[in-house]
């Protein structure tokens, strides 16, 4: 069975707004490289998924690091959720409806992690109990504004492991309580 996990990069007063976090280090970005090389797949919001299409193509300005994520997010399957979307890229297939009910066998069907992307879609999972872990990568600054990580209610959750990942971000992993 499949385990969904929910994880970003946020601020320390929790708001996930790529736009103005600081550029991952290096060794920040090759675990991002590692994470999604390891995924069996990766669900995303609407939002999200339009962000990440920035990865379709090579661009030449791109280091190798670069080149090496977009080909590890090219490789693997993605299923984005949206009504008003009418078709999606490579390798992704469109949920327009029983997100729960295409979710659920997803995670019946296949074994290893799928990322769930994006805190809108992450509350519809959570609401739906589908998160079994989340991630929170803390960077050392404070936005005041953004999207906030939990963007709806929140589960209750228990510290299940907290890692360092290059200097200054630290990984908390929680599970439901």
């Amino acid at each position: 069975m499949a385990k969904i996990v929910f994880g970003m990069n946020q601020s320390l007063d929790g708001y996930v707004d790529h736009q103005e976090l600081p550029a991952p280090s290096p060794a920040l970005f090759r675990h991002w490289i590692e994470h999604v090389r390891d995924l069996t797949g990766s669900v995303y919001g609407r939002r999200m998924y339009e962000a990440m299409r920035y990865w379709d193509e090579d661009r030449p300005e791109w280091s190798t690091e670069q080149h090496e994520f977009a080909a590890a997010w090219r490789r693997q399957p993605k299923w984005v959720v949206s009504r008003s979307m009418k078709s999606v890229g490579p390798n992704a297939t469109l949920i327009a409806d029983d997100v729960e009910v295409v979710i659920r066998r997803l995670k019946a069907k296949l074994t290893g992690e799928i990322s769930a992307s994006g805190p809108e879609l992450a509350q519809s999972l959570t609401e739906m109990d589908l998160i079994d872990e989340y991630r929170l990568y803390l960077h050392p600054v404070v936005l005041g504004r953004g999207k906030p990580f939990f963007a709806g209610s929140r589960p209750p959750l228990r510290l299940a492991a907290s890692e360092r990942i290059g200097g200054e971000v630290i990984r908390l992993t929680y599970v439901p309580a």
